[in-house]
C-alpha cells in the first residue's frame, strides 16, 4: 500500500466540505490558510510565550512567535527544494501541477505547529501533564475513561495545536479555523491517540478531536495501521525538519547573544558543519566584519542553508519509503555524516549549557508554580460553580471556553484551553491576583 500525492494534496476545508467557492485571485486555498493564521489571535499571543530563554529585557531572544515565523520561512524553502528535486519524476502526471502547492502547505503548517503550546515553554507543557500524573489532579482519575486520563497525564502541545485549529469553541464555526485538510494533516507529528503515547508521552490529538483527524486522514489516504494508528502525512517530515533546524541553530545563536557561549566557541561550533576548504573561505568572509553578532548571523545563515539542502535530499531519497509509511526516524537522522556530526555537537552543547542555564531553570520553576496554582483554582471552580469564589473565577474565562459542558472531562478541557492560551505575562498577573499580591490598576 502506498500514499499518493494527488490525494495527499487536498484543499477541502474542515467544516466546509460541501461548500467550495472558487474566489479566484492570486491566493490559493493554502495561502489563505497561511494568511488566516497570521491574522489570528492565538498566533499573535505567541509573541509573549517563552521559547527557551526568558522573554527579553535589553537582549532580544526568540519567543514562540519569532520561532514560528522562522520555521515557516525555513519550511517553505525546504519544501521548495523538494519540489524542485521531484519535478522531473512527476512531470508527466496529469495532476503534477497540484504539487506546486507543497511549499504553501508546509509554510502554513509550520506557522501553526506551536499554536497550542502553553506559557513558559516546554516546562509549561510538562507541568500540566504532571499535575494529573503526580499532583493534585491524581484524585480525579476515577472520573475519566482510560483514553481521557491518558489525554490529561500526557498533555501534549502538538495535540493541543490540532485542537486549537479544529475544535468548535463556543460561538465559533464548525471546523474551527476551517483549514484545508492537507495543512491540518501536516502538523500532526504523532498520528495516533494518547493510548499509544508510550514512554515519550507523544500523541497527535485528544479523544475529543479523534473523529476529526480520522476524517481528514481517510480523505487524504493516510495509511492506517492495524493498532489504531496512522502513518504520517509526508509533509509532516518537512515541517518537523524545519522545526529541528530552527530550534537547534537559533538556540545556539541566542546562547551567544546572552553570553552563555563565547564567540570563538560558537564560531567553531558552527564551522564544524563544513569541510576545511569551506571553513577557510567562511573565515575569510568573517574577517571583513568586526561585529561578533554579525559573524554568528552569517554562520547561522550558512548552517541553515546547508541543513535545508541536506534534509531536502534526505526527503527525496526516502520518498518511496515515506509514501509507504515505512520511513525510519526523521530527516535529520538521514543527513550526511559531516552535517550530522555538526548537528550532534550543537545538540550536546545546548543540553549541557543552555537548557540548564540558571535563568532558564528559574523560569521553569516559576512557571511550574504558576500553572499548578491556576489549575488548582480553575478546576475547583468548574467542579463547584455554585460557590461564590467559583463564580468570580468563572467570570475570568473567555466565553469561547465551555465551563458549563455536560461532562467533567470537557470542563477540565475548558480549563486547559484557557491556561494554554495564556501568555506568560497574563498567567503571571492572574497568579498574582489569585494570591492577593497585586491588584489591577485603574
Amino acid at each position: 500500500m502506498k500514499m499518493n500525492w494527488n490525494q495527499l494534496i487536498c484543499d477541502k476545508r474542515l467544516g466546509l466540505e460541501h461548500y467550495h467557492d472558487n474566489k479566484g485571485g492570486v491566493r490559493s486555498d493554502f495561502q489563505r490558510d497561511f494568511d488566516r493564521l497570521v491574522f489570528s489571535s492565538p498566533f499573535r499571543r505567541l509573541q509573549n510565550k517563552t521559547q527557551v530563554f526568558p522573554l527579553p529585557g535589553s537582549i532580544f531572544v526568540h519567543n514562540r512567535l519569532t520561532h514560528s515565523l522562522e520555521v515557516s520561512c525555513v519550511g517553505k524553502s525546504l519544501a521548495g527544494e523538494v519540489l524542485l528535486l521531484l519535478g522531473d519524476k512527476y512531470a508527466a502526471e496529469s495532476w503534477a501541477a497540484r504539487m506546486d502547492a507543497i511549499p504553501e502547505i508546509v509554510a502554513a503548517a509550520c506557522l501553526a505547529h506551536d499554536l497550542g503550546n502553553p506559557p513558559f515553554g516546554h516546562s509549561g507543557e510538562k507541568t500540566i501533564g504532571a499535575y494529573f500524573s503526580e499532583g493534585k489532579g491524581q484524585q480525579l482519575k476515577s472520573h475519566f475513561n482510560e483514553q481521557q486520563w491518558n489525554d490529561l497525564v500526557h498533555f501534549e502541545g502538538n495535540a493541543n495545536s490540532f485542537r486549537s485549529l479544529v475544535h468548535q469553541f463556543n460561538g465559533r464555526r464548525v471546523g474551527g479555523f476551517a483549514m484545508t485538510y492537507s495543512t491540518l494533516a501536516s502538523i500532526v507529528k504523532y498520528p495516533y491517540a494518547s493510548l499509544y503515547a508510550g514512554t515519550k508521552g507523544k500523541f497527535g490529538f485528544f479523544s475529543t478531536e479523534q473523529a476529526s483527524f480520522e476524517q481528514i486522514a481517510d480523505e487524504l489516504g493516510l495509511i492506517k495501521l492495524g493498532d489504531g494508528r496512522y502513518c504520517r502525512h509526508p509533509l509532516v517530515y518537512l515541517v518537523e525538519a524545519a522545526d529541528d533546524i530552527c530550534y537547534q541553530v537559533m538556540d545556539i545563536e541566542d546562547g551567544h547573544k546572552l553570553k552563555i557561549i563565547g564567540t570563538e566557541e560558537t564560531i567553531n561550533l558552527l564551522l564544524a558543519y563544513f569541510t576545511p576548504e569551506k571553513q577557510d573561505h567562511m573565515r575569510e568572509v568573517m574577517s571583513k566584519v568586526d561585529d561578533p553578532n554579525e559573524k554568528i548571523a552569517y554562520l547561522r545563515s550558512s548552517v541553515v542553508g546547508l541543513l535545508v539542502q541536506e534534509c531536502a535530499k534526505a526527503f527525496v531519497e526516502g520518498e518511496e519509503q515515506i509514501l509507504e509509511g515505512k520511513y525510519d526516524g526523521c530527516l535529520i537522522d538521514h543527513i550526511s555524516p559531516l552535517a550530522a556530526e555538526g548537528y550532534s555537537r550543537c545538540s550536546k552543547l545546548a543540553k549541557k549549557k543552555l537548557y540548564c542555564a540558571g535563568y532558564v531553570t528559574d523560569v521553569d520553576l516559576a512557571g511550574n508554580r504558576i500553572i499548578n496554582l491556576l489549575l488548582d483554582k480553575l478546576i475547583d471552580a468548574v467542579m463547584h460553580p455554585e460557590r461564590n469564589y467559583s463564580q468570580l473565577l468563572l467570570n475570568k474565562f473567555p466565553e469561547q471556553y465551555d465551563v458549563n459542558a455536560a461532562s467533567l472531562f470537557e470542563k477540565i478541557q475548558a480549563v486547559l484551553d484557557h491556561i494554554s492560551a495564556m501568555t506568560d505575562v497574563y498567567a503571571l498577573n492572574l497568579y498574582r491576583q489569585l494570591c492577593g499580591i497585586s491588584l489591577p490598576t485603574v
